[in-house]
């Protein structure tokens, strides 16, 4: 078992912005990372199985809702503390920042911005405690990139709703206690149900087989006949823009998220390249290698300042959905980048699990493309800036 030796880059001093709220909130996550998280992550990642022994860890440093307000369980943080959580957790993995995303953006956001004070009541102090894990229900087999064409539905039955339906590619799925599940009423509204595990009609099978996110629990949420409690209803937000919402809020962390994988690709290589001897010196004194390290450690400042403004704007409700989109892609996209550049400075030992820049790329495939694709941020940008609509 290899040390952690991870020295988080900071080339434009960026740790001068920051309270000392917000790098304390850092600095304990790193910590916890170093300590829980990359002595087991390989390990758990090679056998494709999620480390339910992190939740109370992650629960204790404030992962589950960071910015929930204290009198519902949460640490009442600000929105640049909670991205900083983020980015750490993510250094140590992906699969387990999506995990805290979940929870945090998808599930508790939701209930506390869209539910009622007795929902909140209920399920808010579990989820943040880490008691109760969640799920979030909008993508179907048939449905991704356009959420609204989804067919899962549920009926009025007077004293209840009957919920039918299938959602797929969703984390934590397997090991929930409830889900947050998006489905149209017999009007066509989209709106949001908490459907809690135990109730008959509801399954939540594992996906496998899969190359990225492998130590992360994905699955399914298949609804036949459910009976939800009309007291599960979700009252304060309907139609496409509530799950919309709480999707900006989870795009914002992953904005974080990815400088973490990328730092950790850019300090693996950078010592790997110090320490590497060929043709007689370390090949960090040859121009193609500089030429890649220059390239990783600025990239990676350029992210850090955008999610570092983004969070500003999130702190003053000034973030716009556009805004978040291109933080997201632009961010992801450069670890993925940084990560293959990385790969090749380790040459054959870039594809080991003794290092961890392999398991980084392959979870960025996934990154890259869930919560909004690559493309489909792109055109956010695009409608933004031109007010015409490439979608239809």
């Amino acid at each position: 078992m290899k040390p952690d030796l991870f020295e988080a880059p900071d080339y434009y001093n960026l740790d001068d912005l920051l309270t000392e709220e917000h790098k304390l909130v850092r600095d304990a996550a790193r910590e916890w990372v170093k300590r829980d998280i990359s002595p087991i992550i390989e390990d758990y990642a090679q056998r494709a199985e999620f480390p339910k022994q992190i939740i109370n860890g992650l629960a204790e440093i404030g992962a589950f809702g960071p910015y929930i307000p204290e009198e519902y369980g949460g640490a009442g943080l600000d929105q640049i503390s909670y991205g900083l959580i983020m980015q750490e957790i993510e250094r140590g993995d992906s699969g387990v920042r999506s995990t805290a995303s979940v929870q945090s953006s998808l599930v508790m956001y939701p209930i506390w911005k869209y539910g009622t004070e007795e929902q909140r009541q209920k399920y808010l102090p579990k989820l943040a405690s880490g008691e109760w894990m969640g799920s979030f229900g909008l993508t179907e087999p048939d449905h991704g990139s356009n959420p609204g064409g989804m067919t899962t539905n549920y009926k009025d039955m007077g004293d209840h709703y009957l919920l039918n339906g299938a959602k797929l590619w969703i984390s934590n799925s397997p090991f929930c206690n409830v889900a947050v599940v998006w489905a149209k009423n017999e009007e066509g509204r989209i709106n949001g149900l908490i459907v809690e595990r135990g109730m008959e009609g509801f399954s939540t099978p594992e996906t496998h087989n899969k190359w990225s996110l492998r130590a992360s629990a994905t699955g399914e949420l298949i609804f036949q006949d459910v009976k939800v409690p009309k007291a599960n209803l979700l009252p304060n937000k309907s139609g496409l823009g509530a799950p919309l919402g709480c999707l900006d809020s989870a795009r914002y962390g992953i904005a974080w998220g990815a400088i973490g994988a990328a730092m950790d690709c850019y300090d693996t290589a950078l010592r790997y390249a110090k320490e590497r001897i060929q043709f007689g010196k370390p090949i960090a004194a040859f121009q193609l290698q500089q030429k890649k390290l220059a390239e990783m450690i600025t990239e990676i400042t350029k992210a850090q300042l955008l999610a570092f403004r983004l969070g500003q704007l999130k702190n003053e409700n000034k973030a716009t959905s556009a805004q978040i989109s291109m933080a997201k892609r632009n961010n992801v996209d450069m670890a993925i980048k940084i990560a293959r550049e990385a790969r090749q400075i380790l040459g054959g030992m870039g594809i080991t699990g003794e290092y961890s820049i392999m398991r980084h790329m392959m979870n960025l495939e996934s990154v890259i493309t869930y919560e909004g694709t690559h493309d489909i941020h792109l055109l956010i940008t695009g409608l933004d800036i031109t007010g015409l609509n490439a979608f239809k």
